[in-house]
């Protein structure tokens, strides 16, 4: 058995397969070209498992499959040694994200509130670069000269991989068979794979298009191709529709350091278990449902519907405490920027030195902002009921409407003259 470790984080101990156990050749020139090693985004769905024989055949490469845990459920990885090397792959490599994926990529779009388009929290967006950058490292390790997922030519997901291959390794190849194959459809794909004697996998077809991980779960397709139809109540998976919500509310209070998550109720948990936590919390409570349609980065709009419990009741907490700790000017300038920092995110540019910059800027803006917020859940409502912070900029003896000493009730009357003369003298003009 052969033990990889990455960056402290152990993969799943899994064979290397020898030429002897996977079917066909991989030493001849492919019908598209040579590679010597491909490291494949892998699920084990039908899409994945059909690309390990099409890579092979293709491009005579040995594919090796890689998966990544960013909290998307446990059945989604039972049986993914078993069917990758019904498949044709060499090796498969299982990596455990989630720590990573909630500390160095959730919580800085949190930190730097980063809503795309109003509504949509990044859940996808953000998971993409964390897979992709432990594919790069991957295939460091593997010693391989390409990199496969597969996405397809209308999405944004295919952006979002490929921009971190480049940004990381610019000199690895790039392969996206949805964008080469003639392979139009689930039938065409199972035809494939009984001619390459791939086993298909047996699980029922879901209606819907759906990517979860430990931020949230995406639902597109069938009904949902209508903006005018309502989205079944059947469909969501993570939270309870809000009027089946308990009729009490919850109160939960979460306690944030220099903008980042640290506690729930007072216990301090690691990025993905105070996650997970609040995933339970909120899904009880209707929390965190949203309907969209959004534009996507290819051009074309989409409807989606995501559930993202915790991240709701997160960024409700953080950006109530800001009320607190940030002043006038430097929340319009992180509002205004945020915008930004969402659009780049959405894009695939994760590592683009202007999202880098600007995670500095919030990193630096929110040092202060530490503190707690309590709020209460219901029926799918998310309302603030106590915020306190050790940095905080409200001070109630001068916010009072009772006289105080620093503030001068008068001085207001020559505020307002200064600060109203350009509007004096364009009315002049008029007169």
């Amino acid at each position: 058995m052969a033990e990889f470790v990455v960056r402290g984080a152990v993969r799943a101990a899994l064979p290397t397969y020898s030429e002897t156990e996977v079917s066909g050749s991989t030493k001849e020139r492919g019908l598209r070209g040579k590679l010597n090693k491909v490291v494949l985004a892998y699920s084990g769905g039908l899409d994945t498992s059909v690309i390990v024989p099409w890579l092979r055949e293709n491009y005579g490469c040995d594919v090796v499959c890689f998966t990544a845990d960013v909290g998307q459920g446990i059945k989604e990885l039972d049986g993914l040694e078993k069917k990758a090397k019904a498949s044709g792959a060499s090796q498969l490599v299982v990596q455990d994200l989630k720590e990573e994926f909630v500390k160095d990529y959730i919580f800085p779009c949190l930190r730097a509130g980063a809503i795309y388009e109003r509504k949509y929290l990044l859940g996808t967006s953000m998971a993409r670069p964390v897979i992709a950058k432990a594919m790069v490292d991957v295939a460091k390790e593997v010693g391989a000269d390409a990199v496969a997922h597969g996405c397809t030519g209308k999405g944004n997901d295919q952006v979002r991989f490929e921009l971190t291959f480049f940004a990381l390794n610019p000199k690895l190849n790039v392969v996206a068979p949805w964008r080469e194959w003639d392979i139009t459809g689930r039938e065409d794909a199972i035809e494939y794979a009984k001619k390459h004697n791939v086993p298909v996998p047996v699980t029922k077809k879901s209606i819907y298009s759906r990517d979860g991980n430990l931020w949230h779960l995406s639902h597109e397709g069938d009904i949902l191709e209508d903006p005018e139809n309502e989205p079944k109540k059947d469909m969501f998976m993570l939270t309870v529709d809000p009027e089946d919500a308990p009729n009490e509310p919850e109160y939960v209070e979460i306690g944030i350091v220099s903008g980042t998550p640290v506690s729930v109720n007072g216990k301090e948990l690691s990025p993905a278990s105070l996650l997970d936590h609040l995933n339970q919390i909120g899904g009880k409570h209707g929390i965190g449902r949203v309907d969209m349609v959004e534009n996507r980065l290819v051009g074309m709009k989409s409807r989606g519907v995501y559930e993202t419990p915790g991240g709701t009741i997160l960024f409700a907490a953080a950006q109530e405490l800001e009320s607190l700790t940030l002043d006038r000017e430097t929340m319009q300038v992180k509002d205004s920027l945020a915008l930004k920092y969402a659009e780049l995110v959405y894009a695939g540019r994760w590592f683009d030195p202007l999202r880098e910059s600007l995670d500095s800027f919030m990193e630096e803006i929110s040092k202060t902002t530490t503190g707690s917020v309590t709020l209460k859940l219901y029926k799918g409502s998310v309302t603030v009921t106590s915020r306190k912070s050790p940095y905080s900029l409200y001070r109630q003896d001068i916010s009072s409407f009772e006289s105080g000493d620093i503030y001068d009730q008068a001085d207001a009357a020559g505020f307002i003259r200064l600060y109203g003369l350009p509007i004096r003298v364009r009315a002049m003009l008029d007169a």
